[in-house]
């Protein structure tokens, strides 16, 4: 003993001294008191105040929720209900409508497709008839100018024949002048000429 170091002496003093909190430290927590008890939650002790508390607060949110919460997400929930048959309700009268309509363009979409072919037919049928009177009228103005047109060549060749007997009588008294060296009546040649031509 007497060989010891004094740092050996020194090391069971501390431990003499603070011997209490390395206890304190390495043992288990006293909780009211007792060494070693359990947490008070899991305690069998305390599980019938506990049940008494779980129950009183489990009927108090019971009645809380049907009395508060559920009448109201009830009323939410009906009230959805509601507006979402009144929609229902407005959207199938909406789609009824717009099939009346439909039907009724579509109606109105034949009737007009007939009154236009109607209109049709009839503007073809009009502008047939105004054609043929056009074409009729400008045959008859066409036959009128062409009738004119015979009696004024039928005249100018009245005309031309009276002019060429004219002619050829000066022309035959002008060579019978000049072969007989005599004037020659005309009207003697006329009145010969038309007597040849007569017979």
């Amino acid at each position: 003993m007497a060989n010891e170091s004094p740092a050996e002496n020194a090391a069971p003093q501390e431990g003499a001294e603070t011997g209490a909190p390395a206890a304190a430290t390495h043992g288990t927590v006293s909780h009211g008191g007792k060494e070693g008890a359990d947490f008070p939650p899991f305690d069998t002790a305390n599980f019938a105040p506990q049940i008494v508390w779980l129950a009183l607060i489990f009927g108090l949110l019971y009645v809380l929720m049907s009395r508060v919460a559920l009448p109201r997400v009830a009323s939410i929930l009906h009230e959805r209900e509601r507006k979402i048959s009144s929609d229902l309700d407005a959207s199938r009268e909406l789609q009824t409508k717009a099939e009346a309509a439909a039907a009724e363009n579509e109606g109105k979409l034949r009737a007009t497709r007939a009154q236009a072919q109607s209109i049709g037919r009839e503007a073809q049928q009009n502008a047939a008839a105004q054609t043929a009177a056009q074409r009729a009228a400008s045959e008859q103005e066409f036959a009128t100018k062409l009738a004119a047109s015979d009696l004024r060549i039928a005249d100018a060749k009245t005309k031309a024949l009276s002019n060429v007997e004219t002619i050829a009588i000066d022309a035959a008294a002008s060579i019978l002048e000049k072969l007989t060296d005599r004037r020659i009546d005309q009207a003697v040649l006329a009145e010969e000429f038309r007597a040849l031509k007569s017979s």
